[in-house]
């Protein structure tokens, strides 16, 4: 239990998914991960783990159930020897009638509304995805020993917590994020992060979510 000391929440988004790869809308579905994103998981092990080395290693790793962000936590915690925790609020955002199609379907059939920030009927409240996001995040920090944790997350999540506490939106890459730290009167925002050596392997940035 950490009590009222500051917690570093590493939120980072699972490696490149086949969905993402193919340019479609994920949401709530389960793609797996692709062979790059098997390949990006990969490539954190040896970062993750030089970060262990420091005197605040990592401690725990939390995910979304997820395939593609359960599939990203486990392949780093095997490399770690963590455990992973999961829990169904770190899921992506409902994206409703817009689940698995690509942007040019999207405008063909919802002219304007992507440049316009709209979302259809079925697509999951901004402010319940940010609620959900905002109450597991707490608890997280609330059971967590000493050291950073990774929360294997999504980018809609990602994005919904930094607009949250008011930075400029900007694309996530896959095994990016950006660190948030917890204190006792609230959250606040460290740097965004890539997880891997861009050297090692390819970076890639959906433009869906």
């Amino acid at each position: 239990m950490r009590g009222t000391e500051p917690v570093r929440l590493l939120l980072v988004r699972h490696g490149q998914s086949t969905w993402n790869a193919d340019g479609r809308w994920q949401g709530q579905a389960d793609p797996p991960l692709s062979d790059l994103g098997e390949r990006q998981a990969e490539a954190a092990i040896p970062v993750v783990r030089a970060h262990a080395g420091s005197a605040s290693p990592v401690s725990h790793i939390w995910a979304s159930p997820l395939q593609r962000a359960r599939r990203s936590a486990a392949i780093v915690s095997d490399g770690l020897g963590l455990e992973v925790a999961e829990d169904v609020r770190l899921q992506e955002v409902d994206a409703g009638e817009w689940t698995g199609l690509t942007r040019e379907q999207i405008e063909a059939d919802w002219p304007d509304y992507l440049a316009e920030h709209r979302r259809p009927p079925g697509f999951e409240a901004r402010e319940h995805l940010i609620a959900r996001a905002l109450e597991v995040l707490g608890e997280i920090a609330e059971s967590s020993g000493p050291g950073p944790v990774i929360v294997l997350t999504h980018g809609g999540v990602i994005g919904a917590v930094e607009g949250h506490l008011d930075a400029e939106w900007v694309r996530v890459p896959n095994f990016g994020g950006r660190e948030v730290i917890r204190r006792a009167d609230g959250l606040d925002l460290g740097a965004r992060f890539l997880l891997f050596d861009p050297d090692a392997v390819e970076v890639t940035i959906p433009g869906q979510i």
